[in-house]
């Protein structure tokens, strides 16, 4: 497994499994054509692009070109690359129908194909000593006072508010972004922040 500093923006969920079993890093899927009405998933890859940068690998088809146009202005205050894939007719083994342009997806290309793609891309390699990414638990969640305090939804507010994230956005769903763009000290550090900017 290939550790690698971006995300990796893909299709489905078909799509996910196949990548995230090549690569040691976030893979997030757009649910196709749902990540147009979907605000919270469209912020998150902001940040995401923002943080760590992001790469954008969707099928070779008219689709797959209309979906990474689209994330591509979604995620233009940061660092977007892009992995492309061949154009492969066939069909998936899971599916009884050939998709409209008989193109194989992500899902259906070799092992080789899909790494070399994400690393022609520009990826950037971690190395074997690289630091483990500090990871942020529903515990820090509390402890920062982000989960479980009576001003845990007004600090989330102006948390979501600084990220650029929804408001409606629900504990859980932050923990996840969170746990994919900063560490618990980057983390902790924006909590200060805040709190010292709300007691001066």
């Amino acid at each position: 497994m290939i550790k690698i500093k971006e995300a990796i923006i893909v299709e489905g969920k078909y799509d996910k499994m196949r990548v995230a079993a090549l690569f040691d890093t976030a893979v997030i899927e757009t649910g196709g054509f749902r990540v147009f009405r979907d605000k919270e998933k469209r912020a998150v890859i902001r940040e995401l692009a923002r943080a760590r940068g992001v790469i954008l690998l969707t099928d070779s088809d008219g689709a797959g070109l209309v979906i990474r146009n689209h994330l591509k202005g979604a995620a233009e205050s940061g660092s977007v690359k892009q992995a492309y894939v061949p154009e492969i007719h066939g069909k998936e083994r899971r599916k009884s129908e050939p998709s409209k342009q008989g193109l194989l997806g992500v899902e259906g290309m070799t092992d080789e194909i899909i790494v070399n793609a994400v690393l022609k891309s520009g990826a950037t390699v971690c190395g074997e000593d690289a630091p483990k990414e500090n990871e942020i638990t529903k515990a820090d969640m509390f402890e920062l006072g982000l989960s479980g305090r009576e001003n845990s939804a007004a600090l989330r507010s102006e948390l979501l508010k600084k990220l650029g994230f929804p408001q409606y956005m629900t504990a859980n769903a932050l923990l996840a972004a969170l746990k994919m763009i900063c560490t618990k000290e980057q983390l902790a550090a924006e909590i200060e922040k805040i709190n010292r900017r709300n007691t001066q």
